[in-house]
């Protein structure tokens, strides 16, 4: 009961700290005349991924490569199978194509990388360096790219920035919240990371299924209020896009970082299952935005379904 206390008290304190973190990140933005195109592509697109870049960098450096790898890995599916799911049945996402092939594209590139540079075995300092690379020329092109004039990227990065209401006015208030932001998130990273431990030890679950689920769903609920609020005001691009941003981050800045700072040997269980199925929903998703097809409340049903069955084979089949 207490590792379960330590997850909730951790998940709540990461959830605060990211709100707290992009909202004052975003009133800084405005504040220094940056536009809401750059502040939609970085600050909500990669802001809403702080819980899971401290949680990884955490478990990098506390010698839990399984909890850090797994993370990320669990929390891209997630967005994709369980946030975009749930979305889609609030409201039929019918998004713009143009708007997000680049960045679909994007995830789906970084995921085949991140398969080829673990190699059946781990992440060395050198791929890192590959992955960060990879981020700073995605992040070139993107923003080269949403420069120009009636740029569909650029108008639902820039609705994305709008998306987050309610923003510090001062500067001592904007300071607080970027301050009390990073402190909710380290601790809450701790706290999770002892609980999530607890729980593996108790139930005998490696912690690679408890990264890749328990973990991954805690550290996705910024992702998930985002995407929510966009699909409930029938900002379809936004949810998705978001969805996308923060899936590029996760798998070339976080693992980048985690890996730069401690190599990362990867789980036979993830080697064998949860790569493919990453790799299964990234083409899932590009399919649909290439198409142009609306994700319908039946296919949203479909989604969480699959969500469903994945987390159950994260327990049974392939839970030791």
């Amino acid at each position: 009961m207490m590792d379960l206390l330590f997850v909730i008290v951790g998940v709540v304190l990461l959830t605060t700290g990211g709100e707290a973190l992009i909202r004052g990140s975003l009133a800084t933005a405005k504040r220094i005349g940056i536009s809401p195109l750059l502040s939609g592509l970085l600050i909500v697109g990669f802001g809403t991924s702080a819980p899971e870049l401290v949680v990884s960098i955490d478990a990098a450096l506390n010698l839990q490569p399984d909890i850090a790898v797994g993370n990320v890995v669990g929390s891209n599916i997630g967005n994709v199978l369980l946030i975009l799911g749930t979305c889609a049945i609030i409201c039929p996402l019918a998004v713009k194509p143009l708007a997000l092939r680049r960045d679909a594209i994007t995830v789906l590139a970084a995921t085949v990388l991140f398969i080829i540079l673990v190699g059946g075995s781990a992440l060395a300092r050198g791929d890192a360096a590959i992955l960060l690379l990879a981020l700073l020329a995605y992040l070139v092109w993107a923003y080269r790219t949403e420069r120009l004039q009636n740029n569909p990227a650029a108008e639902m990065h820039t609705a994305e920035a709008n998306e987050i209401e309610a923003l510090p006015k001062t500067g001592l208030w904007i300071a607080t919240a970027i301050v009390i932001g990073l402190a909710l998130l380290i601790v809450g990273s701790q706290i999770l990371l002892k609980g999530a431990t607890g729980i593996a030890e108790a139930f005998g679950i490696s912690e690679a299924v408890i990264g890749l689920t328990l973990v991954a769903v805690g550290t996705s609920l910024p992702e998930f209020a985002v995407s929510i609020i966009a699909a409930l005001r029938r900002h379809a691009d936004v949810a998705v896009g978001n969805i996308l941003g923060s899936n590029i981050f996760n798998l070339l800045g976080i693992l980048g970082i985690s890996a730069l700072l401690q190599p990362l040997p990867v789980s036979e269980r993830i080697l064998q299952f949860d790569q493919w199925v990453l790799l299964a929903t990234s083409l899932v998703l590009l399919l649909f935005l290439y198409t142009g097809r609306r994700l319908s409340r039946l296919e949203g049903a479909i989604f969480l379904a699959a969500y469903v069955a994945y987390v159950g084979l994260s327990f049974t089949v392939f839970g030791g």
